[in-house]
């Protein structure tokens, strides 16, 4: 929904999410991060892909000033992004596996506060807000599916999960 100018309107389909396309390699340590929203989560996130023997790819939430943010306020930001849902805070091991345990673990909890919120506080977004709520609903229905499935894949069945995974011996 950004404005840009190869996308006036904001786009309208939603963005590929690069950390749910990574975690279908069993074999790469997957996490999503916002230091500016949970300082201790990202600092796990590091240390398990550092310590992790093979790839990892950490995704982390960035602002820039070209946002129209408030740079001197970074974390509102980051927290905002975080409890809107619209940036997810997650940690994908494949070592958990071995312990019967959830490969993903959702590190967000629910969000609290509405997108629209969000969108906002940054002056990129300020076109959305010549729309019609329609536009809203959509955003936050997807951003409300995007949670849900995140928490169903952290929450699911262990032991379907384990043995189709097929990299286990």
């Amino acid at each position: 929904g950004a404005e840009a100018k190869f996308a006036v309107g904001g786009k309208q389909k939603q963005k590929k999410d690069l950390g749910f396309l990574a975690m279908n390699y069993n074999d790469v340590y997957v996490a999503s991060v916002s230091i500016g929203a949970n300082q201790e989560q990202t600092l796990k996130a590091f240390n398990e892909a550092e310590s992790f023997d093979g790839p990892s790819i950490i995704i982390a939430y960035s602002h820039s000033d070209s946002h129209g943010i408030d740079i001197k306020q970074p974390t509102k930001y980051h927290k905002a992004a975080v409890n809107s849902g619209q940036w997810l805070l997650y940690r994908n091991d494949p070592r958990r596996l071995e312990d019967n345990q959830n490969a993903l673990q959702l590190d967000s909890e629910a969000p609290s506060i509405k997108i629209e919120e969000y969108l906002k506080l940054e002056k990129r977004f300020s076109k959305l807000f010549s729309n019609n709520k329609k536009q809203f609903n959509q955003i936050q229905k997807h951003v409300d599916n995007r949670f849900n499935k995140y928490l169903s894949m952290a929450t699911s069945n262990i032991k379907s999960i384990h043995n189709n995974q097929s990299y286990k011996n």
